[in-house]
């Protein structure tokens, strides 16, 4: 099951239409549930079975199926984006006149989502003056078109109406979207409005000397996700960030922290006035017992050089401990055991030992979970029952997470 945004993709009767394969795999690697409208022309040019695999999703032609769960207008209003590629000379006069003799046409009158049309045509059709018109049309209403571009086009022909690359047509549609969301967000209070919300992002750094240091791989990625998507939804975030390797969200409060006990200090400042704390920073379980005040020199030390560790505090119990009333508190756990079960029962013991209401649990590897651009996630509540399962990009997941405060 997908837990990212819900995308449309309309595909026309047009020779690109098999460049919209690559457009809806960009869209669920991305962890969106990407659902495919496709004209009776556009699979003259490309199969349903194709689409369907990519999609992995039913891919919709036709405008009388599924007539009990009203599909013509059921697609359109679960959309949050919509993305026509190939867009024909013909589907783009439809939509400017507000035709729906098909499904495409249906999903996208009964839909409010931000609308994006790649047009793909010979230059002549795209020159012509009822197409010029019909493009303003749409760009008057908010539509945005991208492209054409200037290449060659069916047989010898070349010149304008050369359809983008869908790399440029799945990077104008996310902006598209942000853009809607941001828009969203400035109109009113979204569920989260008037909480304050304290996230903690990113990895410590435990300093053996002024060189060197004890660390981890987390990048930081989904913590800045949930402060970004907590502030989208109208929360007041502050954002404790630990050594980030994203940039951090401009429309929250950022404070800095390198060690776990700069983490503590800052958590335990920004706790009591909070709402909603969340843990995602991976925080060092040990550091050094001795930090040197010069580099440790390896002419010095030999062969070997013997370290002595010593327990940091348990941020996460501290705060679930010291909780005030009303007041939830989120941890992370990254464990790396490979086998479903077994990870479970490590999920469920540290959501007892730490104390917090929820637990999001997580797998971690080499190449997955640190650093990477995806997740999947199974939130524990306080007696160690699954509330949640998600997977998909770090901002999807987010979004999953937060839907637990609403």
């Amino acid at each position: 099951m997908s837990s990212g945004r819900t995308i449309v993709v309309g595909v026309t009767g047009g020779i690109a239409a098999y460049k919209a394969v690559n457009i809806v795999r960009a869209f669920v690697l991305r962890g969106d549930s990407v659902h495919v409208v496709a004209t009776p022309a556009a699979l003259r040019f490309i199969g349903k079975p194709t689409l369907e695999a990519i999609s992995r999703n039913p891919v919709h032609t036709d405008l009388y199926e599924g007539v009990a769960e009203v599909r013509h207008v059921a697609i359109g209003q679960s959309a949050d984006l919509i993305v026509v590629a190939p867009a024909t000379a013909n589907t783009i006069a439809k939509l400017a006149c507000g035709l729906a003799d098909d499904l495409l046409g249906n999903t996208i009158l009964a839909s409010t989502a931000p609308l994006v049309i790649a047009p793909a045509m010979h230059t002549e059709m795209w020159n012509n003056a009822a197409t010029r018109a019909n493009v303003a049309t749409l760009r008057e209403r908010g539509v945005v078109v991208v492209g054409p571009g200037t290449g060659r086009l069916t047989g010898a022909d070349s010149g304008a109406g050369r359809m983008e690359e869908p790399d440029t047509i799945v990077a104008a549609a996310l902006a598209a979207l942000a853009e809607a969301d941001q828009g969203a967000a400035a109109a009113g209070p979204g569920d989260l409005a008037g909480k304050r919300i304290v996230i903690s992002a990113g990895g410590t750094r435990e300093p053996l000397d002024p060189v060197r240091f004890l660390g981890n791989r987390s990048s930081g990625k989904q913590g800045v996700a949930l402060a970004e998507a907590a502030a989208a939804r109208g929360a007041s975030v502050v954002l404790v960030a630990a050594n980030l390797e994203v940039p951090a969200p401009k429309n929250v409060d950022v404070r800095l922290a390198s060690s776990a006990a700069d983490l503590e200090r800052a958590m335990l400042l920004a706790a009591p006035d909070a709402d909603v704390i969340i843990m995602a920073a991976a925080v060092a379980d040990y550091g050094p017992a001795e930090v040197r005040p010069e580099k440790i020199k390896k002419d010095d030390t030999g062969d070997t050089l013997v370290l002595t560790l010593v327990r940091n505090p348990d941020i996460l119990a501290g705060l679930a401990a010291a909780r005030k009333p009303g007041q939830v508190v989120i941890g992370f756990a990254a464990e790396t055991e490979t086998d479903p079960a077994l990870l479970l029962e490590l999920g469920r013991d540290k959501a007892a030992r730490k104390g917090c209401d929820f637990l999001v649990l997580n797998r971690v590897g080499w190449s997955e979970g640190f650093a990477s651009e995806r997740n999947a996630v199974t939130v524990l509540d306080s007696h160690g029952d699954i509330v949640i399962e998600a997977s998909g990009s770090k901002m999807s997941v987010a979004g999953r997470i937060l839907d637990l405060l609403s």
